[in-house]
């Protein structure tokens, strides 16, 4: 299977049959996965961070801990002001730490101080699937708290237009297809890395 990954900062592509050999890596920024619930964000995430041998963080999951109750619970006890303004703060805390693969909501990147934080200190990196594709992935799950609605696909459909043109400022970008398994994702990603020296540099063994 061939498939192709895009760099927004070269415009360069990268075509490829099979996952490569193991390589050597130095991750110089921490990564910061970007994209619509069902993207694989933690999926990809955690096998890249596996890959390039760094910690893999979800800021999720960093939530849940702190607050010892589920996003669904932050959202119904608390409202999502509250858990958007946590969330700011527990990207910032990770992103100050030992270089990561970091994991965020959905909803994280629509906000501009992530966004200019993540820029700061980092490189998003945004994981671009079809509005099918997601909804294949996310409609037996009951664990996506914006999507406890009368209608969930409709909900899904409105909230992918209106962030979808916002994850396009993330600064590299690598398209999803139903087909690709999680090792090709990864081997994807890294290609894309690999375009960026500033981000990913290649260690010679």
């Amino acid at each position: 299977m061939v498939f192709s990954a895009r760099s927004r900062h070269s415009g360069k592509k990268s075509e490829f049959g099979q996952v490569g050999a193991a390589l050597a890596f130095n991750l110089k920024k921490s990564i910061v996965m970007v994209g619509m619930m069902g993207a694989g964000k933690t999926a990809v995430g955690q096998a890249l961070a596996a890959r390039l041998d760094v910690p893999f963080l979800d800021s999720d999951e960093e939530i849940v801990r702190a607050a010892n109750m589920s996003i669904a619970e932050i959202f119904e006890r608390d409202g999502e002001a509250f858990f958007r303004d946590r969330e700011t703060e527990v990207i910032g805390r990770l992103l100050d730490g030992p270089r990561a693969i970091l994991s965020t909501g959905g909803g994280a990147f629509m906000a501009e101080r992530n966004r200019t934080m993540i820029s700061d200190r980092g490189v998003s990196l945004l994981l671009r699937a079809d509005l099918e594709l997601l909804w294949n992935r996310v409609k037996h799950k009951d664990t996506r708290p914006l999507l406890r609605t009368p209608d969930p696909k409709a909900t899904l459909t409105e909230i992918y237009n209106a962030r979808v043109p916002v994850y396009e400022l993330a600064d590299v970008a690598v398209d999803a297809h139903p087909d690709y398994t999680i090792a090709q994702m990864t081997e994807a990603v890294i290609e894309v890395l690999k375009t960026r020296p500033d981000v990913l540099e290649e260690i010679p063994e």
